[in-house]
């Protein structure tokens, strides 16, 4: 491979690592766990095996890196306080890969397309913070409702 070959190679890389920093920008800024250099890092592996795997006309190189960024996403989500945390941030790490495969098979303007649409997705969480808030006051406030007696029709005898 030529070594200008390399140098495109690279500017792909380089893309994906600033479609993953935009990302991760958001991210942080939000204070979540996976910032900029987690998603940059990420996507731009991605671009990276992603490439490797086109060189190499192996596409289990590309199946590999969903894998195992699966195990990298499961990692990232946690339970604490009865509460599931994480799994936006194990989705964005997910989506990142995919824009570093679409990158990496010279899909630029897809990849700058998810990737804007990714931030803009993650900035509505203020908005879904409040559809959620508001779902489980209302849920609170409704009476509940009598389990019906196992004896009285339904139940095994």
């Amino acid at each position: 491979m030529s070594a200008a070959d390399q140098v495109e190679l690279y500017l792909r890389v380089l893309l994906a690592f600033a479609l993953g920093g935009a990302v991760g920008l958001e991210r942080e800024y939000r204070g979540h766990e996976a910032g900029i250099r987690t998603n940059a890092l990420v996507c731009a592996g991605a671009a990276m095996f992603g490439s490797i795997s086109l060189l190499l006309g192996d596409d289990r190189v590309a199946a590999a890196v969903v894998q195992g960024i699966g195990f990298l996403g499961a990692g990232i989500v946690f339970q604490r306080q009865g509460t599931v945390r994480g799994v936006t941030t194990a989705a964005t790490v997910w989506v990142m890969t995919a824009i570093g495969l679409a990158v990496a098979s010279r899909l630029y303007l897809l990849a700058v397309l998810v990737a804007a649409t990714t931030i803009v997705l993650l900035e509505l969480a203020p908005a879904s913070d409040w559809v959620l808030r508001t779902g489980r006051r209302r849920r609170a406030r409704r009476p509940k409702r009598a389990a019906p007696d196992a004896q009285e029709g339904g139940g095994l005898s």
